[in-house]
C-alpha cells in the first residue's frame, strides 16, 4: 500500500512496528541512525516516515527540519519523549501526528492509515477475489457489479481492510468500527460479519479466529 521509512533504534521496537506493517500490505525500509535519514530521504521516495525523537546522530526534532526543507513526506513521531511541550514541539515542526512509547500495535497501524489517507498516499482501490473496493469513493463492487452496504457494514469492511491479516476481537473491532463509545454486544459484530460474508462471498478470506474475533486474509 505505502512505502514507509521507520527510524528507530531500538531493534525490538523497530522489528515490531516493521512487521505488522508489512502485515497490512505495507513495505516498510528502517534506519537506527539519525544522521543517515536525510541521506536515505534525498535517494528514496517515502510515503510515510515514523520518527523516534532520540536516535544516535541527529534527534527527530532536527531531521523533521530537515525532511520539511525537502519534501512534503507525512512524519508520525513514536518516541518515549511524552511531555506536552515535546508533543507541542514535535506537531509544531510539522508532524501529522504524535504517538508516545509504550504504544498498542493496533493504534499506530490505525493513525498510520488516517494519515496515509489524510496526505492522499494510500492505495485507492483494494482487489481481492472477484471483490473490489475502493476506499476513496466508498464503493463495492463485486463480479463487475455494484453491492449495496448498509454504512456499518462498510465501515467494518474498511476496518478490516485496514488491517488485513491480523486478528482483531470482537471487542477491538466494535471500538474501531462502531467508535470507542460504542455499547452494543459483541454479537453485533459477528451478525456484520455474516452478512459481509453472504453479500460479497468472502467466506475465504473473513476467517474465524477461534475464542477471539475475525481476521481478514489477504496476500
Amino acid at each position: 500500500m505505502a512505502h514507509i521509512l521507520i527510524v528507530e533504534d531500538d531493534f525490538a521496537i523497530s522489528e515490531l512496528i516493521k512487521r505488522n506493517l508489512q502485515l497490512t500490505g505495507h513495505v516498510c525500509s528502517c534506519i537506527a541512525e539519525g544522521d543517515k535519514v536525510v541521506e536515505a530521504i534525498e535517494q528514496k521516495h517515502y510515503d510515510l516516515i515514523i520518527l523516534d525523537v532520540m536516535l544516535p546522530g541527529l534527534s527527530g526534532f532536527e531531521i523533521i527540519r530537515e525532511i520539511k526543507l525537502m519534501s512534503e513526506t507525512p512524519v508520525i513521531f513514536v518516541t518515549a519523549k511524552g511531555t506536552l511541550e515535546d508533543k507541542l514541539n514535535g506537531l509544531q515542526l510539522g508532524a501529522e501526528d504524535y504517538i508516545v512509547k509504550p504504544f498498542e500495535v493496533l493504534e499506530l497501524i490505525a493513525r498510520v492509515g488516517v494519515v496515509l489517507k489524510r496526505c492522499g498516499k494510500n492505495d485507492k482501490t483494494v482487489k481481492f477475489g472477484d471483490v473490489e473496493v475502493s476506499l476513496h469513493q466508498h464503493l463495492v463492487m463485486k463480479a463487475g457489479k455494484s453491492i449495496d452496504l448498509k454504512p456499518q457494514e462498510y465501515r467494518l469492511l474498511e476496518v478490516l481492510i485496514q488491517n488485513k491479516n491480523l486478528a482483531l476481537s470482537r471487542e477491538q473491532l466494535l471500538n474501531m468500527a462502531w467508535d470507542y463509545d460504542y455499547a452494543g454486544e459483541t454479537k453485533t459484530v459477528d451478525v456484520h460479519i455474516r452478512r459481509l460474508r453472504q453479500k460479497l462471498g468472502l467466506e475465504d478470506y473473513i476467517k474465524t479466529v477461534s475464542k477471539l474475533g475475525y481476521r481478514l486474509e489477504l496476500k
